[in-house]
């Protein structure tokens, strides 16, 4: 199977850049040539499928000549999952599980419609599976109902995220300055259909990699909480990669740091028993933030928000490394990387980004090339 990104190059490419070729001497210097297309992608395998979820029954009997919801089933609460195995594939599936406001989209074509971080680690021959979390997205089938409002925020959600402070951009910030770029972006955003509840999600996380085996699993914003209950779940999530989670930090019982106040409201960490939380001193987990993020409270809501998001991160490091684990918090101006809003991994620098998780999954030898 041949698969490509969303550009479709002619099918006869070679009668035209034997055209191309002919012109070259008649073109003006100043013109610069076309980009040389991507090399397609050989797939093995790619599908999709819902995994987890539970079913609700209502009282009393169905009858189909009067249906009703009497006797009635709803199946929920599942996650749905696109899937592609590229060939001589690495051992070790990418799991890719999006934030807050966002579904599998996030890990597609970026909004200035260059290769996202999907077709990114598909080339470098790693299996690569999508999430949408219950309640959002594909997975929308919510066993319990929420009002979901029409409510204009593209302006709050620009800020928290780190683009700039409305309307302007951060100075060198790597997000496209084309207009188009930042309408995808608002477009990419997507409403929970039932509340967010970080359990569902990582039960339905946790029957993935029940299904498809080991792998390791990356995740983004507030898909960071359900990411480190999943490998409390699981025995198969070999390493944890987060970018710029945002809650759902977990501590052993009683060493759960005081709550950090920031003008979007405290941000707390979650106790659980040492004994669920040693099994994430078990695996290697690094954690990456982007650039922004003050050390000190600010004024602009979006960026005091993050400043104890990174704050909490670092405890959490501390925590698991106190307890003999291998956790790493990477803030990426600290490597000399500047600009990187709330999404480095598909800001306009992010194959550089896709570079640190290849080369920290080499280091854990987390990407040998055989499959079971």
């Amino acid at each position: 199977m041949i698969w490509k990104q969303s550009s479709i190059w002619p099918s006869g490419l070679s009668l035209v850049a034997l055209i191309a070729s002919s012109a070259c001497a008649s073109r003006p210097r100043s013109e610069v040539p076309a980009p040389t297309p991507p090399a397609a992608l050989v797939l093995e395998e790619q599908g999709s499928f819902a995994v987890g979820g539970t079913v609700v029954t209502s009282p009393g009997t169905f009858n189909p000549y009067e249906p009703s919801s009497d006797g009635a089933t709803l199946h929920g609460d599942h996650a749905y999952v696109s899937y592609q195995v590229p060939v001589d594939a690495r051992a070790l599936p990418l799991v890719f599980l999006h934030g807050a406001g966002q579904f599998s989209k996030s890990w597609e074509t970026t909004p200035d419609g260059r290769e996202g971080f999907q077709t990114i680690f598909l080339r470098r021959r790693f299996p690569v599976y999508l999430l949408d979390q219950p309640r959002r997205g594909n997975a929308g089938r919510s066993t319990v109902p929420v009002n979901v409002s029409a409510t204009p925020d593209d302006q709050v959600w620009y800020g928290m995220f780190r683009f700039g402070v409305w309307p302007d951009f951060f100075p060198g910030v790597q997000f496209s300055r084309d207009p188009e770029a930042l309408n995808q972006f608002f477009r990419s955003m997507t409403p929970n259909t039932g509340p967010f509840d970080a359990e569902v999600v990582s039960d339905a996380v946790s029957a993935l990699f029940a299904k498809i085996g080991p792998g390791v699993l990356v995740t983004h914003s507030q898909g960071g909480g359900p990411g480190w209950l999943t490998a409390m779940k699981t025995s198969n999530v070999h390493a944890l990669v987060s970018y710029e989670p945002g809650s759902g930090f977990v501590f052993p019982t009683g060493e759960v740091p005081a709550p950090m106040p920031s003008l979007t409201g405290p941000l707390e960490g979650v106790g659980v028993p040492l004994e669920r939380f040693m099994r994430l001193t078990k695996i290697p987990i690094v954690v990456y933030f982007g650039d922004n993020i003050p050390e000190e409270p600010s004024p602009v809501p979006g960026l005091d928000n993050w400043r104890v998001r990174i704050a909490m991160a670092r405890l959490f490091r501390d925590a698991i490394n106190r307890h003999g684990g291998d956790a790493t918090v990477v803030h990426l101006p600290e490597l000399g990387i500047r600009g990187n809003t709330h999404f480095a991994f598909s800001d306009t620098n992010n194959v550089q980004i896709a570079d640190l998780l290849s080369r920290f999954l080499a280091e854990k030898h987390l990407d040998r090339g055989d499959r079971p």
